[in-house]
């Protein structure tokens, strides 16, 4: 009995079904490594972890399964060896890559009983709830910022998914600022993270969030002209195979753009004119101080001199140009997108930052710096994480028994009355676009499929949809009644490939259907049979009829941006008595309880169980 004699005590029937419980964490951070410790000393059976970072100095001050010679290896690997001496037979498979990874898939994700987040950033937290809907797994959802963080039980159909309430979107910088005045390491990062890396390598900076475009009569010229900028660096693009392609980039933003700006006289009346970089003479400079790119990169501490952000600059442009041609070859839609965990784009953020700083006169800072700033990260507290990683273990408990009703959307919060706080878990909001969906799986021959494939052989012959609708992935609009040039298009040259989501949207004024969620498999389909595929029929519903906010007498209130939702406070009802009241009244209970009884109950229904009443 030895080791599972406490877990039995305390867990009853539950533990037979640990023991043989297959679990997914995703994230091994400050959370994660308190988490993974908690499942594997309750002896879950199999435990999955997938994270994307390595380790760094700054992490072991809280995240305890990591020490000094663990520093830039994996997370995932590190946690995995390091969790596995608390129990030896606990399986435990780590992946060092990331969750949006295509090998990730929702059938993959079907496979767990259960996925634990532990992630610190928003997208990431998306993804993943829309996986665990697709795949009807429960999710428990955690973070935390300071002293404050939160758990959230997320259970397809039955509460609130991560999306059914609006989170914080980030701080927007107008364009001026960014592109022709910045005045803060702030807005050099912004410029170097939403627009320079974005129109070299990503999506153009008309879709990016972090820029505001609006305009008034004394900045529309200014905004034309930047318009004009961006146009120029995606011809530049295209140029990506070249040999001088870092030269191409380099003088088009650190020498033409602030040749243009200085040409400007009225604008540098009040303010510190720039000075334009030269390229030939940083490539003499860097040569002479014969360190590289990448290694100068490695010292994430330092910060980094002119000539050492120029070698960063040109080496990561030209790792990530090796990665767009690759991608190119393989089919696929040359784009990527900035991760904070991924050196080749954190490296060419942090040195194009740096260098457009000191063109400006601003204070350069260090790699870990911008890494912090352009990934949004909040500090994390090791107590917190400690005390929110034994609730998601709780609150686990009540889900794997079945017991959603006694499950709790938890607070933790150091300016409350209480440190902890805790609501019933709400039914899901009915305007959400992300769970209240219709949601399908779509088949798809990679060699044949096309999207009028899917539009005329599914969608309207099918489901019954009319002319008015329209289809979305992540990148934007691929169809609607008024763009039609993607019909002839095959599903990858479209970047659509194997568990992607295609979202469709009913625009019909009368009644229209609830959105549709699709999830994409490849799969070799005979020839003569349709090219697109629904292996199971579905009834999409109608959109309910619009009504007020509800009003349960508590108001939504979002605060940072690390997952945590501050708790929310309960307004005052005439029938509740006040909060002192209340208190007594539940220690009167108590009192009363142990006077007719002892305070720990052996109950026969629960084979054992320690039953503790939350």
């Amino acid at each position: 009995m030895g080791r599972d004699r406490y877990p039995r005590q305390s867990l009853g029937a539950l533990h037979s079904r640990i023991k043989q419980a297959r679990i997914l964490m995703i994230g091994a951070g400050g959370i994660g490594c308190e988490l993974l410790k908690n499942l594997v000393l309750t002896g879950f059976g199999e435990i999955h972890i997938v994270d994307l970072d390595t380790i760094d100095l700054s992490n072991l001050n809280r995240q305890f399964l990591f020490r000094r010679e663990h520093i830039k290896k994996p997370k995932a690997l590190v946690a995995r060896d390091s969790a596995a001496k608390f129990n030896p037979y606990v399986k435990i498979e780590a992946h060092h890559a990331n969750i949006k990874d295509s090998q990730f898939s929702v059938d993959w994700f079907s496979d767990f009983i259960i996925v634990f987040n532990a992630l610190d950033n928003l997208e990431a937290r998306r993804h993943v709830n829309k996986m665990c809907l697709a795949a009807s797994v429960p999710l428990i959802e955690s973070g935390t910022t300071g002293f404050n963080g939160q758990v959230q039980v997320i259970v397809k159909g039955r509460t609130e998914c991560y999306d059914c309430n609006t989170k914080q979107t980030p701080k927007s910088f107008p364009v001026c600022t960014i592109r022709s005045t910045p005045s803060q390491p702030i807005h050099c990062i912004v410029w170097a993270k939403s627009y320079l890396f974005n129109e070299i390598f990503g999506t153009s900076e008309d879709e990016v969030a972090d820029l505001d475009y609006s305009q008034d009569s004394e900045n529309a010229a200014e905004i034309e002209n930047l318009r004009q900028e961006a146009q120029a660096l995606s011809k530049i693009r295209q140029s990506i195979e070249s040999n001088d392609f870092p030269k191409q980039v380099f003088e088009k933003v650190f020498k033409d753009d602030i040749d243009r700006l200085l040409s400007m006289e009225d604008m540098w009346k009040t303010r510190k004119p720039p000075n334009a970089l030269d390229f030939e003479a940083l490539s003499k400079t860097s040569a002479a101080g014969g360190e590289a790119g990448e290694s100068i990169a490695q010292h994430d501490q330092a910060t980094w001199s002119l000539a050492e952000n120029f070698a960063v600059f040109c080496d990561s442009l030209r790792r990530l140009s090796s990665r767009v041609q690759h991608i190119q070859s393989s089919g696929s839609l040359p784009v990527l997108s900035f991760d904070k965990d991924d050196d080749d784009t954190l490296d060419f953020v942090a040195a194009s930052a740096n260098m457009r700083s000191i063109v400006f006169g601003i204070e350069p800072r260090s790699k870990f710096d911008i890494k912090q700033m352009a990934g949004n990260i909040v500090p994390a507290i090791a107590t917190t994480n400690a005390m929110i990683a034994g609730l998601c273990v709780l609150q686990a408990f009540k889900v794997m028994k079945e017991e959603l009703g006694r499950a709790k959307t938890v607070f933790l919060e150091r300016s409350g009355a209480r440190v902890i706080n805790s609501e019933t878990l709400r039914p899901p909001n009915p305007n959400c676009e992300v769970c209240n969906v219709a949601q399908a799986r779509l088949v798809v021959d990679p060699a044949r499929a096309t999207l009028s494939d899917l539009v005329e052989g599914v969608l309207k012959p099918d489901l019954g949809y009319g002319n008015e609708f329209s289809i979305n992935n992540e990148v934007g609009t691929l169809y609607d009644p008024e763009l039609d040039d993607n019909l002839s298009k095959k599903f990858g040259d479209l970047g659509i490939k194997n568990d992607s989501f295609l979202t469709v949207i009913d625009d019909e004024d009368e009644n229209p259907r609830v959105n549709l969620s699709l999830s994409v498999t490849e799969k070799d389909l005979p020839e003569d049979s349709k090219s697109v595929l629904l292996p199971q029929m579905i009834k999409i519903p109608r959109k309910p009829v619009a009504t007020s906010d509800r009003t349960d007498g508590e108001a939504l209130v979002t605060v940072a941006t690390n997952g945590v939702t501050a708790k929310r406070k309960r307004s005052a009802s005439p029938e509740e008595p006040p909060f002192q009241e209340q208190q007594s009244a539940k220690r009167g209970k108590l009192q009363k309880a142990v006077v007719s009884s002892d305070p720990v109950v052996i109950e026969e229904s629960t084979n054992g169980a320690i039953v503790i009443d939350d």
